[in-house]
């Protein structure tokens, strides 16, 4: 088998570089996926983000080595594991991190990676409902991506936002317009009350194009090289092998694209040498440089039941919420959980937010892997994220075994500024929940619990309870420095005929939800690629 494009990954990246690459016809393009095709009605019912996330088929269920500074605890990292990718069991949140992430790019080298480079590209890739049909300075309509409202809004949302204010925090009503800072609704992934990932918005409606070839539990194990261009990708099984007579594009994530690379002979020497793995190219920087946004949970119990619960009691709002789906997908399935949220800031001094809110209407503990506590209880989540990390962490071998997962170290709270921003987002999330909007609302607190107040006992709690909140990025940055692994084009350095695309190249992770930049990335980079296509190169 062979194409002109070989795309290893179809998650939020790979789809859309097998739309835009084969849009023409001039190329042929095959996608490999190593996970199912995205089939469960749990992944396209938003709601159904619990099954999907506690799934062994749709979610790679990565683990990190133990974490020195969270209590030498191994920490979950779920991520997408089919068509889709993690746009596919997320929480469709639409956000584009602030106008000072891209700008910091470009002041880092990145040329042609500002604000005001990229906001026309997410104003392409947008069909915002939201415009009533109307572009805007800041959104656009007509492209792939559905982004809409909500259908259905949780009264308990309704009083976050109103609590939020009562605590001085201003109301934003677009979180991707003139001004990210703030409390609000947000904006998600949908059409027509289903998830629109990345897979629906991109891939399926180009299925039938006879230049694109979609191959699905088909496991990549590495990159075959002639010289130093890539010619091919290793496959598990059957066809063995798949020809790249252009290129080959690695866009697995900011877990599997640094692992491929390093189990092709491109990464550190010395790591290289460790795992017997030949040298194709010497490149320090992959795998170096991951970061996440470390999350918190403050855990309310709820006395007047408009929070979501497994306990029997709730059986009939379920069937009723279940009915009004299936017949016109509205209700409370319609809902991703996270519908209120905001950007605040730690302290005044803070130039913009280095906090990221998101209140679900649920007890949530241990990503969902844990239902004991919505079985028993009534309860609200506001989960608070430190959008500003220092900490830096890294992904390596642990095996030659393409099978196997990779070593993560995610690095966390290396840095006291990071203890700091969490212990605020405590005292601030407590702040919030405490304010007359949720007096009607409000049972006892079950995390941290009420005793917990002085600072030495918080801050044992933030590195026994903390937990990623999915964004890792940073693993193959793009960049001019040594430690760069791609250019400004995507292109691996020092090799000929193979890329990065997707969440890893980012230099710094942004100040938000990471699904609609790495939809973002894709898009420009295939349009680097195809204008290197133009140009004969």
């Amino acid at each position: 088998m062979e194409a002109d494009y070989v795309i290893v990954g179809g998650g939020s990246a790979g789809c859309v570089l097998a739309n835009r690459l084969s849009a023409d016809g001039r190329y042929s393009v095959v996608l490999i996926e190593a996970g199912p095709p995205d089939k469960s009605p749990f992944i396209h019912m938003p709601a159904g983000i619990i099954p999907v996330i506690r799934s062994d088929t749709y979610n790679w269920k990565y683990w990190t080595a133990p974490e020195p500074n969270m209590g030498n605890r191994p920490m979950h990292w779920p991520r997408g594991r089919t068509l889709g990718g993690s746009s596919s069991i997320n929480a469709m949140c639409y956000i584009r991190g602030h106008a000072w992430d891209y700008d910091h790019w470009a002041s880092l080298g990145c040329t042609g990676w500002s604000y005001a480079d990229v906001l026309p590209v997410f104003r392409r890739m947008e069909n915002y409902e939201p415009c009533a049909g109307a572009p805007d300075a800041f959104h656009g309509v007509g492209g792939p991506l559905n982004v809409a409202s909500a259908r259905y809004m949780n009264p308990l949302m309704t009083a976050f936002v109103q609590a939020a204010q009562q605590a001085g925090h201003p109301l934003t009503p677009d979180f991707n317009g003139a001004q990210q800072e703030g409390i609000g609704y947000y904006d998600v992934m949908q059409r027509g009350g289903e998830r629109c990932s990345n897979a629906r918005a991109y891939l399926d409606p180009v299925r039938a194009r006879d230049n694109l070839s979609v191959l699905t539990e088909a496991h990549v194990t590495g990159v075959r090289f002639e010289g130093r261009r890539a010619v091919a990708v290793k496959l598990q099984n059957a066809p063995g092998e798949v020809l790249a007579r252009r290129e080959v594009i690695l866009a697995a994530g900011a877990v599997g694209s640094p692992q491929l690379l390093l189990l092709s002979g491109i990464g550190p020497a010395q790591h290289l040498r460790e795992m017997e793995v030949p040298l194709v190219q010497e490149l320090a920087g992959v795998g170096e440089n991951l970061q996440d946004h470390l999350d918190l949970a403050v855990c309310v119990k709820e006395k007047t039941r408009h929070a979501v619960s497994l306990n029997p009691l709730g059986l009939p709002r379920s069937v009723r919420a279940l009915w009004q789906y299936a017949r016109r997908r509205e209700g409370e399935m319609t809902s991703n959980f996270a519908q209120a949220g905001g950007f605040i800031k730690s302290s005044p001094e803070q130039p913009i937010p280095d906090i990221q809110l998101h209140l679900v209407p649920f007890l949530y503990t241990n990503h969902g892997q844990d239902l004991l506590p919505i079985i028993k209880h009534w309860g609200y989540t506001l989960m608070a994220c430190d959008l500003r990390p220092k900490s830096r962490g890294r992904i390596r071998l642990d095996s030659r075994d393409a099978l196997a997962h990779p070593r993560i170290e995610a690095g966390y709270l290396q840095h006291e500024s990071e203890m700091q921003r969490l212990l605020s987002a405590v005292r601030k999330a407590r702040e919030i929940l405490a304010q007359p909007a949720f007096d009607a609302h409000r049972g006892s607190e079950l995390m941290p619990g009420a005793g917990l107040q002085d600072e030495a006992a918080l801050r044992d709690w933030i590195r026994r309870t903390a937990e990623t909140i999915y964004h890792p990025v940073g693993s193959c940055k793009m960049g001019v420095d040594a430690m760069a692994v791609v250019d400004l084009e995507l292109k691996v350095r020092g090799v000929e005929g193979l890329r990065v695309v997707d969440a890893s190249i980012m230099p710094t992770l942004i100040g938000g939800n990471t699904n609609a930049p790495t939809t973002m990335i894709a898009e420009k980079g295939a349009e680097a690629i195809l204008a290197d296509a133009r140009k004969g190169s």
